[in-house]
């Protein structure tokens, strides 16, 4: 397979309406040519993903429905012990970044994000696919929903008093400028410095890993690549959990009450 393609690039270049770039199959595997940078391949392998969280909620919930059954585990590995033991692990890390009460509340954002987060990743590992996590488009969107996630926490949790801490303590009339210096570092540090390095981290350590594995395979189809694959394995889980680990110190931070600030 060319470099820079994955099986949803092919399947994109079958709809030429899509991109005004595109170019037939047939063409480019013969040719050997790269396919054009679809920029919906990103957007669409997300949306596939969110239907597959969606379609594995789905299936699971239910087996947790009758919660005297559910509190016997199963024997051996099954969907839903998966989901309990991934579900279980980012509930431990929110506890114990926020606290459990704050964890029942605010785990909702943080739980759906390391499924799709995990989820994207995955595709990474699969040969021919390409994780949509590598694009910035779909990581800003995710750091994004974060950022919106954590400041509106805040004002519930504090009020006025989210935007108040900004200014950092009083000090006096003689010091305003100093304050309002303060609030500029910090509102650009919570409002743009956060998200973009949330994007960017994500992003570029998943198209880093993506590319090597892709070197890899390319130059040699069995054995070197596995322990490559093993090697993106652990990138895989260590990017989802660096994302919700920071999603849950901020969250927590911005729903801190106001003396604690």
């Amino acid at each position: 397979m060319p470099e820079h393609t994955s099986f949803i690039s092919y399947l994109l270049a079958l709809f030429p309406g899509l991109s005004h770039n595109a170019h037939s199959v047939g063409k480019m595997v013969m040719s050997h040519q790269d396919v054009t940078e679809h920029h919906l391949e990103p957007t669409i392998t997300a949306v596939l993903v969110g239907l597959l969280v969606i379609g594995l909620a789905a299936a699971v919930r239910p087996l947790l429905a009758d919660t005297k059954k559910a509190i016997v585990p199963e024997e051996t590995l099954t969907l839903r012990t998966f989901i309990e033991l991934f579900v279980g692990f980012f509930y431990g890390v929110a506890k114990d970044v926020m606290g459990a009460k704050k964890a029942k509340l605010y785990f909702p954002v943080i739980g759906a994000c390391a499924m799709f987060i995990f989820f994207s990743n995955v595709l990474g590992v699969i040969p021919g696919m390409a994780p949509p996590t590598s694009s910035l488009s779909v990581t800003l969107g995710c750091a994004l929903l974060v950022a919106v996630s954590y400041n509106y926490y805040g004002f519930k949790e504090n009020g006025f008093g989210h935007i108040k801490h900004l200014f950092g303590p009083w000090l006096g009339p003689a010091g305003i400028p100093i304050n309002i210096l303060i609030f500029l570092i910090e509102a650009l540090t919570m409002f743009v410095v956060r998200p973009v390095t949330l994007a960017l981290r994500l992003m570029i350590n998943m198209a880093v890993d993506h590319l090597i594995a892709s070197i890899f395979i390319g130059l040699v189809a069995l054995l070197v690549p596995l322990p490559v694959m093993i090697l993106g394995i652990i990138v895989v889980i260590v990017q989802t959990l660096v994302f919700c680990l920071l999603t849950s110190v901020y969250i927590g931070l911005a729903t801190e009450h106001e003396e604690h600030h």
